[in-house]
């Protein structure tokens, strides 16, 4: 039985608004508002033999006590939607749209929250696009590595003992994703060629692979879709005979 129906012949049976309210197991301001919008609409009294159906009371609950809706039913960045559309086609995140529209528009008082939510908004209603589509690259033994070059933080320098600035240089083979890592303590493209030919003791498989900064870079290269251009990095691996992109 449905409870607005348990609720009716509760009623009928005679029994206190509190202990329906308890039986049914909702708040005595619901049980109020139930029984009120019931009542109004001639339902609640009657034999205890036939209790209306489901359909009855659900529409004289939504005739004489609809819910309540929200204050505020439109973004209050709503009517910025298409500067955020232009900045986020662009390549721009939420908060450097709100940023944008923080320092270009004046009457802008919206939150980042708010333009998340309105970011999120249109990313459901354009649907999946080709960039959010991931293709995996299958590589050959000894075809392509992928090397990273970031920094990581002050570290003890084991030459000096002293804390210093460190970057770390990462190179990960792409056939069998054997990773090789190692912590330096100045850029200068005599030390990534020194960690370049450290990786490449590691087997001859690291010493012929082509390094490459991404993956999804030298794949769109072999496509003959040429974006950006190469690091010194990757100049002066290509020069001492790495093929570097």
């Amino acid at each position: 039985m449905h409870r607005l129906q348990e609720l009716v012949r509760l009623h009928r049976s005679g029994t206190k608004a509190r202990e329906v309210a308890r039986l049914l197991r909702m708040g005595r301001n619901t049980e109020r508002r139930y029984r009120s919008a019931i009542s109004k609409a001639g339902l609640l009294r009657g034999e205890l033999a036939e209790l209306p159906s489901q359909e009855e009371l659900k529409a004289a609950v939504l005739e004489h006590a609809p819910p309540k809706l929200p204050p505020q039913q439109e973004s209050s960045v709503e009517r910025w939607r298409p500067v955020v559309e232009q900045l986020q086609d662009r390549g721009c995140g939420p908060t450097a749209i709100y940023d944008r529209l923080r320092i270009e528009e004046p009457e802008f008082a919206g939150s980042l929250a708010a333009v998340k939510r309105l970011v999120a908004t249109l990313k459901r209603e354009r649907g999946p696009v080709a960039e959010d589509v991931v293709i995996p690259v299958e590589t050959e033994p000894g075809d392509v590595a992928q090397v990273d070059f970031g920094y990581a933080g002050y570290r003890i320098d084991p030459a000096t003992q002293k804390l210093r600035k460190s970057w770390v240089f990462v190179m990960v083979l792409g056939y069998s994703r054997h990773q090789f890592s190692k912590v330096v303590f100045d850029q200068r493209t005599s030390t990534w060629l020194s960690a370049r030919n450290a990786a490449s003791l590691r087997g001859p498989t690291a010493a012929r692979c082509r390094v490459v900064r991404s993956v999804r870079r030298a794949t769109l290269r072999r496509l003959g879709i040429h974006r950006g251009r190469s690091t010194r990095f990757g100049l002066a691996s290509a020069n001492r005979g790495h093929r570097g992109e």
